[in-house]
């Protein structure tokens, strides 16, 4: 969900050639723009995109996975959104959650990675999840506790940190 032009979508159709990807966003632009970017890439046989909110109900219970990648800090309501993606796994699937990486507390002084996050949420990311109201207000810098929180707000049971080294993003399962 939230596919964007589609180039995550687009990436994991080519890292697993048998996989289907369905990518969701509520912005038709994003979507059209996907759909040319799939075409451009040779995956479209594989990969579809929609403008379409996951919460549809006809959408519960059809997909073993779902991504959302980088995306959930920008929302407004990120709890509905992660019970929305909980509606949409199929019996025994995940959620596959990348969310900038920051540390699990503030520390001052921050890292360099960390201000460079700082700063990107005060310029884009926090205004934008706030355009939206109400709004949980999160930005860019949302620590590994927070995201624990939404996701147990939301009904999952458990979060795992996924062992993945990378400077600016960390994955995280949803069980």
């Amino acid at each position: 969900m939230a596919c964007g032009s589609g180039h995550s979508s687009i990436a994991l159709a080519q890292a697993y050639p048998r996989a289907r990807v369905h990518g969701l966003d509520l912005d038709e632009r994003s979507v059209c723009d996907a759909r040319a970017n799939a075409r451009e890439a040779g995956v479209a046989d594989r990969v579809t995109f929609e403008v379409r909110d996951a919460a549809d109900p006809e959408l519960a219970g059809r997909y073993d996975l779902v991504c959302v990648f980088d995306a959930l800090h920008d929302m407004a309501r990120p709890v509905e959104v992660l019970r929305s993606c909980r509606a949409l796994l199929a019996p025994g699937g995940s959620v596959l959650l990348m969310e900038p990486n920051v540390g699990e507390r503030f520390t001052a002084p921050a890292s360099e990675t960390e201000r460079f996050q700082y700063a990107v949420s005060l310029l884009h990311c926090l205004p934008v999840g706030m355009a939206d109201q109400p709004s949980a207000a999160t930005g860019t810098v949302m620590r590994p506790a927070t995201v624990r929180a939404y996701a147990s707000r939301a009904g999952f049971a458990r979060v795992r940190v996924l062992p993945v080294r990378h400077t600016f993003h960390r994955l995280y399962q949803l069980l």
